[in-house]
């Protein structure tokens, strides 16, 4: 089996596969988010892992905006939810106040917020695409920057922990999913499922709209666990709703709450089915 995941090696994603993966899977790094998903949509890789919410910056919109258009036949088959410890991380040691710049994916960056402003103030912050991207280019520069990573990259590209554990709380998690394409993955049934699905197009401009739309949910006592707005690119004012929610998408009550949103909106994606994973 080959498994994309958000590379180059060393990222957060390529731990959770890790963590997750039957062995003997075959994983393939991809740059970026969007390159992740796409490869299981093109049939590159027959399934692939990538972030899709952070427990202190919430959801990873790359990937939600990946799902929600150009693929269209990636479903979520599982979920998968991590720790994640960041560390500032440099090519050789050196003093804090002597690191000039802080590279990172902007997701890490805003998990150390606090960090940064008060023991960084003095160096420049700067985005990479990835967490291990960001430690691979500082591992090839001789400048005096550091980046924040894992202990993974740190060890995968020779570099040295300046400071350990430097998120904003220690509780710190990121849910990945995994992703297969549509009818290729299905997991076998067993514990508690979640189902996830984006619609949009209801008269979003009325008063109430949005409320009467979920209520299809709550007369059938369907709990929603997670509800999002992202823009449709429309225009201001229109927006596509991402929802998890508590049971498998063929079983009632679910199945008759979808039914029945599918006649309100203009359009419905499920997203996927797939067994819940412990929170932590």
């Amino acid at each position: 089996m080959r498994a994309a995941f958000l590379g180059p090696r060393g990222t957060f994603s390529e731990e959770a596969l890790l963590a997750s993966a039957p062995p003997g899977t075959d994983d393939v790094p991809y740059p970026t988010v969007y390159e992740t998903v796409m490869a299981v949509q093109e049939g590159e890789v027959d399934c692939a892992i990538v972030p899709i919410e952070n427990s202190l910056e919430g959801s990873v919109t790359a990937t939600l905006d990946a799902l929600a258009g150009e693929a269209r036949d990636v479903r979520i088959s599982g979920e998968v939810v991590r720790p994640v410890t960041h560390n500032l991380i440099a090519s050789r040691p050196m003093p804090l106040t002597a690191v000039e710049r802080v590279l990172s994916h902007p997701q890490a960056s805003a998990q150390c917020e606090r960090f940064l402003r008060e023991r960084m103030a003095g160096a420049v912050r700067a985005s990479a695409p990835s967490t291990a991207e960001a430690v691979r280019l500082v591992s090839a520069s001789d400048e005096p920057w550091a980046a924040l990573g894992s202990n993974l990259a740190a060890q995968l590209y020779g570099c040295h922990l300046l400071a350990e554990g430097v998120e904003d709380r220690s509780d710190n998690r990121t849910r990945f999913v995994w992703l297969a394409r549509a009818g290729e993955a299905a997991p076998a049934r067993g514990g508690p499922y979640k189902t996830s699905v984006v619609f949009w197009g209801f008269n979003d401009e009325s008063p109430g709209a949005l409320v009467d739309v979920l209520r299809e949910f709550a007369d059938r006592a369907v709990n929603l666990t997670k509800i999002e707005s992202r823009p449709r690119r429309l225009g201001l004012g229109h927006y596509m709703f991402f929802v998890d929610l508590e049971g498998a998408a063929d079983q009632e009550p679910v199945s008759a709450a979808l039914e029945a949103l599918a006649h309100r909106v203009e359009a419905i994606r499920l997203l996927g089915s797939y067994p819940a994973a412990d929170p932590g």
